[in-house]
């Protein structure tokens, strides 16, 4: 039987109330490790994951924090050593969304996004490193192919997950002499229990056809794909990756926004005349 990658190691997870980072929560309580569970408005779910990760034997606590108040975020911090003794894993997963009209985006949602998705992100991950000093340890962002292509009426949430990759870039160098690992993931096309409130009649045939049709792999992203990453490149396994993104895509971002069908051989002849 394998020894699991992360046991006794301990994590804390944002937004891991619902949706991807529950499902990171509970990946590294499979691997064995402690977990904090962060949750700001979905309770229920972080208690949930609680128990299940308790049934796996392992130390799990559900704790609230509002990202909007910087305050609560270094309570956060504060609360999640305090039961965990130390943090060996931070993933800030945390963050909100929205979509508007570039002129229509008004200063108080810009300033929310960035608090939320950005500032709350850079000062909890400023203490968890502090204690992470002399052990080491490992950083995961995660952010969204929002950050490396264009998408119309998300100009300040791409703003933020943009952000998210060139700070993980300068810290990863700024603390990798210091044992302490820092990288990314960006997932694609994840579904998730947010579509079905903010897509006006999303289910899940309508978009297992639409993915086969537009993803490259023909399918929607799970939130499992991105647990696995996050527990790879938080382990030994990935030890000399430093500073990177991780695009978990099925192919989104790989593919050209100008090419025929690509589930077909293209009837076009390009070089006819010389090759």
């Amino acid at each position: 039987m394998c020894t699991p990658k992360m046991k006794g190691k301990n994590v804390i997870v944002t937004g891991s109330g619902t949706g991807i980072g529950r499902e990171i929560a509970l990946e590294f309580a499979r691997e064995g490790a402690n977990v904090v569970f962060h949750y700001s408005r979905s309770a229920a779910g972080a208690k949930a994951g609680v128990d299940e990760a308790v049934k796996l034997g392992v130390k799990a606590v559900a704790l609230p924090a509002d990202f909007s108040r910087l305050e609560d975020v270094l309570r956060l911090a504060d609360d999640a050593i305090k039961f965990l003794g130390s943090i060996d894993v931070l993933i800030n997963n945390a963050g909100i969304t929205f979509n508007k009209p570039f002129l229509k985006v008004a200063p108080e949602q810009f300033d929310k996004m960035f608090d939320v998705n950005i500032r709350a992100q850079f000062f909890l991950t400023q203490k968890i490193v502090a204690n992470m000093l002399g052990r080491g340890g490992a950083i995961i962002n995660i952010t969204s192919i929002h950050g490396l292509s264009g998408a119309p009426e998300h100009s300040v949430y791409a703003g933020t997950k943009g952000a998210i990759i060139a700070y993980t870039r300068a810290l990863a160098v700024e603390l990798a002499h210091k044992n302490i690992r820092v990288n990314a993931i960006a997932p694609g096309w994840v579904t998730v229990e947010n579509y079905f409130k903010a897509v006006p009649g999303f289910n899940l045939e309508e978009a297992r056809k639409t993915a086969a049709e537009k993803v490259p792999v023909a399918r929607y992203g799970n939130p499992i794909d991105i647990a696995k990453i996050a527990v790879f490149l938080s382990s030994e396994e990935a030890g000399f990756i430093i500073g990177q993104t991780i695009v978990a895509d099925g192919g989104t971002t790989a593919m050209m926004s100008l090419i025929s069908d690509f589930r077909h051989e293209s009837s076009a002849k390009f070089g006819m005349n010389y090759l």
